[in-house]
């Protein structure tokens, strides 16, 4: 139906696909891949071969060239699961998964049980929010079976949400029938919750009791920190001060920092801002560059800080990265805005072999950019009070990949090349307020939505997921790279110069291209050995695990389109087996995988599944009539945004 094609939903924020609103000159990852694999290599008659090796390296050729019938024993020894798409989830053989916090679940003792048809602001902010994505497990006196959880509450679907309402932003809808009462139940399900749990019996469960839960909503008070704090872009009506913000939104993935703080990155904040600022306002190319004037949700309707008419800064104090103390429910969360104002995907960090900590940060969006930060102090193991400032100083980079596989960090600092006075840079606040633009004037490489990225800290390797590029064309691309359309995306890996995270230089190749290896048009090269259950595509959240392996988790199997849902597979990085694809859990219709997280034993993995029984394309679907009732599939209950764990049925590790 036209309906549904014209929407532009609250989750296709998460998709970024209808923006890609970088202006600017900078070479694509397309192009650049095109240039460091050599044409007159594919002019041999040696395409194949050139773009498995270019992509996946030397050494899964080894393993390309082996008989079909003969399998190398990889480092995962689960047996692996169909793909395909139903209405609930599925877990490899020898696996149980177990659902531990549903959207509405009570998170305190004095907590109502959820009642989809009678929800309250009041409610929802004491119960587990609405569709988690990043999830981190910090442990409780070193225990793999009692820790905190933390989980992000990134957005709402109001069409599932609430009975009678229906999709609110589609185009002939207009928001007509959101009220306030439903708005501020929505502010009250984003966030993040912070919940105590223990593993008891071979099971986990929820301690409503304890003294760390907590719900962070999107009116919860934080404080601004770093160069923007204080500066005249940031102060409102509300905060003179320019230094207190109300709430954090569409908070996507994050990190755990190693003196136990919780790192939850805002990412699509765009979509919340109602209205635009005049063309001569001095904000107007700076919104522009963020794609703020479209809104998905009728926050602004209620709200006047959501109203760009009246508050035209309240825009700049959001799109960042907040560290939350687990340990501390009186905490208020910092807004750290050194590490610079994009739609942030995640803050996975690293502590570099000279102890200052360096975050790998992605802004999610069809070409945009990767960037790290570098700490100027170090991390103190022995003082952890010692460590929460480390986060207000220090140098933001941006990357710029070269065609001969190397590349370099180009610092953001204020003063420094184009970043000065005369181009609208007055301080660092500047910077950080615009990093997109700051970035775009340094000439970082245009890449294809870059979600989370992780550092492997046995091996010093960098690992970037590339979720898709529908948007670029034909020229921008040649044979040895032929992704224009870029439907399934692929992963980069980056190695740092001399194992060093703060070091200026680096070197990088493709890992995998990802897509079904069989539609030779698709261009996918993962392995020879992954079998047509273990491609996938759309490589979104990641994890590594304490053996040094890598999870990935996808959001984007469309399931009309690839038959096929979301799920997490694992994928072999070293040795003959390089490139290999596992399938090991897939979510029900509609929905994606978010969040992977292991124990520090490696024997519990949570996941999160986000939107299940979220409508595709022309596929009408609401609070009445979903397409799955997952994961209670009881009469009148909605499909519920959940986190699972998965452990081994008898015990041990996970695979």
């Amino acid at each position: 139906m036209e309906e549904h094609k014209a929407r532009l939903r609250a989750s296709e924020l998460e998709d970024s696909g209808d923006l890609g609103i970088n202006p600017t000159e900078n070479l694509t990852m397309g192009e650049i891949i095109a240039t460091r694999f050599n044409r007159r290599d594919l002019l041999r008659g040696s395409l194949a071969v050139a773009a498995i090796s270019a992509t996946v390296g030397t050494r899964a050729l080894a393993a390309n060239e082996q008989p079909a019938n003969k399998v190398t024993a990889g480092s995962f020894d689960f047996k692996e699961i169909e793909a395909g798409v139903d209405q609930t989830h599925h877990v490899a053989e020898g696996y149980d998964a177990q659902v531990l916090l549903r959207w509405g679940d009570p998170i305190f003792p004095d907590t109502p049980e959820f009642d989809p048809m009678n929800q309250t602001a009041e409610r929802q902010a004491r119960q587990f929010g609405y569709n988690s994505d990043f999830i981190g497990f910090i442990p409780i006196d070193g225990s793999s079976d009692h820790g905190l959880l933390v989980a992000n509450h990134e957005y709402t679907n109001d069409e599932l949400m609430f009975p009678g309402v229906g999709a609110q932003d589609a185009k002939d809808a207009g928001f007509s029938k959101m009220t306030k009462e439903l708005v501020d139940i929505e502010i009250a399900a984003h966030g993040g919750a912070v919940v105590e749990i223990r593993r008891v019996g071979g099971k986990w469960q929820v301690v409503k009791d304890s003294k760390y839960n907590r719900r962070i909503t999107a009116d919860t008070p934080m404080e601004i920190t770093g160069p923007a704090a204080g500066h005249d872009r940031m102060k409102t009506a509300a905060d003179p001060a320019g230094r207190q913000v109300r709430g954090m939104i569409n908070n996507c993935a994050g990190g755990m920092t190693p003196w136990g703080t919780w790192l939850s990155c805002e990412e699509n904040f765009n979509g919340y801002f109602w209205g635009k600022v005049a063309e001569d306002h001095p904000e107007a190319r700076n919104y522009k560059r963020y794609g703020i004037g479209r809104p998905a949700y009728a926050w602004g309707k209620f709200h006047e800080r959501f109203d760009l008419a009246k508050e035209p800064n309240e825009a700049n104090r959001f799109g960042w990265v907040v560290e939350i103390d687990p340990f501390d429910p009186t905490f208020t969360p910092k807004k750290r805005t050194a590490l610079g104002r994009t739609k942030h995907e995640g803050a996975a960090g690293i502590t570099n072999s000279d102890g200052r900590y360096v975050i790998y940060l992605g802004d999610d969006e069809r070409f945009d950019y990767v960037y790290k930060f570098v700490t100027a102090g170090r991390v103190d193991p022995q003082n952890r009070a010692a460590n929460f400032g480390l986060l207000d100083e220090g140098t933001l980079f941006v990357a710029k990949y070269n065609p001969d596989g190397t590349g370099t960090w180009l610092p953001l600092v204020h003063g420094e090349g184009p970043l000065t006075d005369a181009n609208g840079f007055k301080s660092q606040a500047d910077v950080v307020i615009e990093t997109r633009r700051a970035a775009d004037l340094l000439g970082a490489t245009k890449m294809d939505r870059p979600e989370d990225i992780e550092a492997n800290p046995q091996t010093n390797r960098v690992y970037v997921m590339l979720t898709n590029n529908t948007r670029r064309k034909d020229d921008q691309v040649d044979s040895a790279n032929p992704r224009a359309n870029n439907a399934f995306g692929h992963i980069v890996e980056m190695m740092p110069e001399g194992g060093d995270h703060a070091s200026a230089a680096f070197k990088w190749e493709v890992l995998v291209k990802c897509g079904d290896p069989s539609v030779a048009s698709v261009g996918a090269t993962f392995s020879s050995e992954t079998t047509r259950n273990g491609w996938f595509g759309m490589p979104d959240n990641c994890t590594i695990d304490s053996q040094g392996r890598l999870w990935i988790a996808t959001d984007g199997n469309n399931a009309k389109a690839t038959g096929r849902a979301d799920g997490l597979w694992a994928l072999e990085t070293e040795g003959e087996l390089r490139g290999t694809s596992k399938h090991f859990f897939r979510v029900p219709v509609g929905a994606e995988l978010c969040g992977p997280c292991f124990t520090p034993n490696d024997e519990s993995l949570f996941v999160a599944v986000q939107h299940p029984g979220e409508p595709e394309d022309d596929v009408a679907a609401d609070f009445e009539n979903p397409i799955t009732r997952w994961p209670d599939f009881k009469d009148g209950v909605p499909p519920r945004p959940s986190v699972l764990v998965i452990t081994r049925q008898g015990g041990g590790k996970i695979a």
